[in-house]
């Protein structure tokens, strides 16, 4: 058997007809700049060809409940292992997905309590808040009270013709308002606070009648129900993530009065095991569970604890020992969610695999980086094959075998630039080589800042009592390890007392293959204006979307056709070619392009086409964050993780009218290369006189700031303190700092 992986003739996506070899049983780290291919590469040739080939071993019946994967552009690929891909993307989940759930470790507490705590209650179905015998009575097992604010909801100075029902389909015109307008109870013309007690009541709680003089357009089978209990079982107990958004805003959340977030009931929580009941484990940080679990002494359950150990000893290792069991999985970023899955693999008796990972280091501070570094080393010395997709120096020092992949990003890229080990990238002169080896210089300004925004004695979480002053104009960076309370400190309790500052959060952005660039933007209206004036046409004609769609793929530009059990595949479409439009449409030129031919234009080319003032701000705005390169039509679909972030940079640059901009981790997915220009993109936005707030890991970042918060010393209970607040060049001067340890180091590092 062949020592190594071969491709061949690789060409998906930008790839320019490559061939490389993966040598087995190593750790490979495959980098470059975002967008150069490194995801074509590994996941959508590598990863989608071992994972397909696994499907084709099933039943035609089984593939088709399998995952589809595409059959990737390349000649041949030899020696593939069976591969396990552990990605970014967000666990997901529902309001009753806990880490505990999620990881098995609650059904564990279940059965070790059913077993061994006093008084004997039952066996664990009883333990579980999703039992209705096991959950806490007020909140139904959820941990939490959602409350409708009526002044929210409301507006009591219009009528309800005029909108008085702020929420998705009870606004005029929507079908869900003619379950009140239509009942004949009230006078739709008539202003809410004019409403007697009687007909407020009537028109917010009633939980179900028939109305006595309904209008002829009142549905004959329908009960009247009020607004808040309408809400409340269609979007609040569905848990409906379609009105997240507005639902949000109309919600008042605090936590269960009764069981205190625990979500089990009292009967549950009166079971005990050396004085902590089930729901005292759940609240407990791994650490602090662990040491709890480990003073448990009982042979016959002997097997139950070491299982308990043994997985909470796996998320130590991953840096998540500051969690809890009752921590929702939606709340988890995609770091968080990555490393979980990371601990699934950590015992597993399977090896020879080929394991490949999208960027371990995300959401990681070096310190956390250490651990998981042992954890990939740990998965080769198993006998597996480890494939990195990263772009950190730490992680990159651990790799047998580096790949470089560049030298630039879109059709720019798609080459391999260099193949060897660390000590030989360091000696070259690629896009990497250059960042690993380039100096970096400490920001030793100390600037007199003329005014502050001020947060003291705020306390969340884990935050007690912190105290922070943050300059006005210029760049702060909150550091600390992973649950240390930065985003507690900055994104709920600063961002609480300073509702008027924008975020740029770690969601991913949902991309299909409608969506692009100017559709994210929200520019593309401004595109299609100028076909619709040119020709005299309706803007919709410009739409494939809309009326401009070609009639045989609606827009789509292939067609899927339905094999059955062998599954879907999709084939260009021969009517347009791919081009998306109608003949119509296609007929309408500006300047010699026709539309199809303008989203065939890259941001760099374009720009010199366009007067639209605001079309060119936003060319303007793409190009600040190097994403020059990108087709306008380029569905989101295929944008890399890198070029998604950055991408989300823009439209916060963009739309911003804010004072305050809060960017947490914006590295994510960024080569050093990338950072640079990031970087200038800073001081372009200082300029502006805003107020910049970063929350990072990165050291390169961490060195150029104007004034730093770390928060600390560790996560959970042992973090939350703000141990630096201060000029970058006196916090080296901190000893109980990971951050001033690492970042020494950075500055230090003998090339």
């Amino acid at each position: 058997m062949s020592n190594f992986i071969s491709i061949k003739g690789a060409k998906t996506n930008n790839l320019k007809n490559i061939s490389i070899k993966f040598p087995k049983h190593k750790i490979t780290v495959v980098t470059g700049v975002s967008g150069s291919g490194k995801s074509s590469l590994v996941f959508d040739t590598l990863a989608a060809e071992s994972q397909r080939l696994l499907n084709e071993t099933y039943s035609s019946y089984i593939q088709q409940l399998l995952p589809h994967y595409q059959q990737p552009t390349v000649d041949s690929i030899e020696n593939l292992p069976i591969s396990i891909v552990i990605s970014q993307k967000k666990i997901g989940g529902n309001a009753r997905s806990t880490v505990g759930t999620l990881t098995d470790i609650y059904s564990s507490l279940r059965l070790l309590y059913s077993r061994m705590a006093t008084p004997f209650i039952g066996y664990s179905m009883i333990y579980s808040f999703n039992n209705p015998q096991g959950m806490c009575e007020t909140c139904k097992g959820l941990g939490e009270i959602k409350r409708i604010d009526i002044n929210k909801l409301i507006d009591f100075d219009k009528s309800l013709n005029d909108g008085a029902i702020d929420f998705p389909t009870f606004q005029p015109g929507g079908w869900r308002i003619t379950r009140y307008t239509e009942s004949g109870n009230f006078d739709n013309d008539k202003k809410l606070k004019n409403y007697t007690q009687v007909e407020l009541d009537l028109l917010l709680n009633d939980t179900g009648s028939s109305p006595k003089n309904p209008t002829k357009d009142w549905p004959k089978t329908s009960t009247y129900i009020g607004i808040i209990p309408r809400i409340t079982k269609g979007f609040i107990e569905k848990d409906d993530k379609k009105y997240n958004t507005q639902l949000y805003r109309i919600l008042e959340i605090r936590e269960c009065p009764n069981c205190a977030g625990t979500r089990v009931n009292e009967f549950v929580r009166s079971s005990k095991i050396l004085g902590k009941s089930i729901a005292d484990c759940v609240l407990m940080p791994i650490s602090e569970l662990y040491m709890f679990i480990r003073k448990i002494e009982s042979p016959n359950l002997k097997i139950i604890l070491d299982d308990l150990l043994k997985k909470l000893k796996s998320l130590e290792e991953v840096g998540l020992s500051y969690l809890s069991l009752n921590r929702p999985t939606t709340s988890l970023s995609g770091g968080e969610s990555q490393r979980i899955k990371m601990t699934k693999h950590l015992n597993s008796a399977l090896t020879d695999l080929l394991y490949i990972f999208d960027e371990p280091s995300v959401g990681l501070h070096p310190e956390d980086i250490q651990k998981v570094s042992k954890i990939i080393m740990g998965l080769r010395d198993k006998g597996n094959t480890v494939v990195l997709v990263d772009h950190d120096p730490d992680i990159i020092k651990i790799a047998d075998h580096i790949i470089e992949v560049g030298p630039g990003p879109g059709y720019k890229g798609g080459e391999i630039t260099f193949e060897g080990t660390y000590s030989e990238l360091l000696k070259t002169n690629t896009v990497t080589g250059k960042a690993l080896t380039c100096e970096t210089n400490l920001n030793t300004d100390k600037t007199n800042f003329p005014s502050y925004y001020e947060l003291e004695n705020a306390s969340l979480y884990n935050v007690k009592n912190a105290s922070v002053k943050i300059p006005k104009n210029y760049l702060t960076v909150v550091t600390g390890v992973a649950g240390s309370g930065k985003s507690t400190l900055i994104r709920s309790l600063f961002k609480g007392k300073y509702s008027e500052a924008s975020i740029l959060d770690q969601s991913q952005i949902k991309g299909s293959n409608r969506s692009s660039v100017l559709t994210y933007l929200n520019v593309f209206d401004k595109v299609r204006n100028i076909y619709a004036q040119q020709s005299g046409e309706s803007i919709s004609l410009f739409s494939y979307n809309g009326k401009g769609a070609c009639p045989t793929c609606k827009g789509k530009g292939f067609v899927k056709m339905d094999l059955a059990y062998m599954g879907d595949v999709e084939q260009l479409c021969e009517r347009c070619q791919g081009k998306r439009y109608n003949d119509k449409s296609l007929s309408v030129y500006w300047r010699g392009l026709n539309i199809y031919d303008f989203l065939q234009q890259s941001v760099d080319e374009v720009i010199h086409l366009i007067d639209e003032k605001i079309l060119i701000a936003t060319m303007q705005d793409l190009i600040d964050v190097n994403l020059g390169y990108v087709k306008l039509g380029q569905s989101l679909d295929t944008f890399s993780g890198g070029e998604l972030q950055r991408l989300k940079i823009a439209k916060i640059i963009h739309q911003s009218l804010s004072d305050i901009i809060i960017l947490d981790e914006p590295t994510t997915g960024l080569h050093e290369t990338d950072i640079e220009s990031l970087l200038i993109l800073f001081k372009k936005i200082l300029k502006k006189n805003k107020t910049l707030i970063v929350l990072e890991h990165n050291l390169k970042v961490i060195s150029k700031a104007q004034w730093i918060i770390d928060m600390g010393l560790d996560g959970g209970d042992s973090g939350g303190k703000v141990l630096f607040e201060g000029y970058p060049i006196d916090l080296l001067k901190l000893k109980n700092s990971y951050t001033a340890k690492h970042l020494k180091n950075y500055l230090n590092r003998s090339i």
